[in-house]
């Protein structure tokens, strides 16, 4: 079956909703299928998606089933049990890990050729495992990593800096969770250092750092989830594939000797588009950054153990 601009949303929480009504918004795609075991949950959510429709201009939104993959060019997995407060990301690792051993099966059964999208986390693990399963689609499966971390470090720095978000590029890199880093060494405002820009001091940047890291937990304390922010960053991400946009994104991928760390998956700056994983980039960081990094990978090895 040919695809077509169509994108597959297997879970109808909170960042799967979201994320659907952001591409319905933005208008990039023809079709949205929307899949969740619950039933009453997955028609509401598709009839209320439907009726903002006219508001923004024509996009087909359907109650789908995994049949939906076979024409779609992605598919991104959402569902799984959500973080509570004082939980973290790794807690959710054996639930989530269950439902994905199941579901990713059915997703390349439907459509070998689909671009698989993992939101659900802890997503580096189940990136990883999601590779392991279907090693040859390496490059077809990329996890939303760090991409809403470095968005929330480069709002920080805009309201620190009077600059534009977009003007600013700094990314938080590793684990899309607590041994997470940010690489200070390369980021810039324009084309410019950012310490060329303005001199930040060491307990600046690690305030800043902090705030980033840790926005998830303050968010989840007062409302139960995060949503708004990923739903923009899947968009971000379906559009770089959707229009083979070559977008440069802190995205989760298989790591295999870059910085000396292999089989493992965590977010690095990588370019995006139409066949997934495009190109890997490997930047100049700083020797400390390097052994947060590895630090990082190891933390990560050890989750990844722990799943068959």
């Amino acid at each position: 079956m040919a695809t077509k601009n169509k994108v597959t949303i297997i879970g109808a929480g909170q960042v799967g909703s979201t994320a659907a009504y952001s591409l319905v918004s933005s208008g990039i795609t023809e079709e949205i299928a929307l899949i969740d075991l619950n039933v009453d949950l997955v028609k509401a959510e598709v009839m209320d998606l439907q009726h903002s429709v006219p508001f923004w201009g024509y996009t087909k939104v359907k109650v789908g089933s995994y049949k939906d993959v076979a024409d779609s060019q992605i598919a991104i997995i959402t569902c799984g049990a959500r973080q509570k407060e004082g939980e973290t990301r790794i807690d959710l690792v054996k639930k989530n890990s269950a439902i994905i051993k199941e579901i990713v099966p059915q997703i390349f059964k439907a459509n070998p050729n689909v671009i698989l999208i993992m939101v659900t986390n802890p997503v580096d693990v189940l990136t990883y495992q999601a590779i392991k399963m279907f090693p040859s689609k390496k490059k077809q499966i990329i996890g939303s990593g760090t991409m809403l971390d470095s968005a929330r470090l480069r709002f920080l720095l805009s309201e620190k800096l009077s600059i534009n978000p977009s003007s600013i590029h700094a990314y938080i890199v590793g684990e899309h969770g607590d041994s997470e880093l940010p690489l200070w060494s390369t980021a810039a405002i324009g084309n410019s250092k950012l310490d060329q820009f303005k001199k930040l001091s060491q307990t600046e940047k690690d305030k800043i750092f902090n705030q980033a890291k840790n926005a998830a937990y303050a968010i989840i304390a007062g409302k139960q989830c995060t949503n708004y922010a990923i739903g923009a960053g899947i968009n971000q991400l379906v559009t770089a594939i959707l229009y083979n946009r070559h977008t440069v994104l802190p995205v989760s991928h298989l790591l295999e000797g870059e910085y000396g760390i292999k089989d493992v998956c965590l977010s690095l700056p990588a370019v995006v588009g139409c066949k997934g994983l495009e190109q890997k980039l490997v930047l100049e960081i700083s020797a400390q950054e390097k052994k947060l990094l590895k630090n990082s990978a190891d933390c990560l090895k050890k989750i990844n153990k722990t799943i068959n």
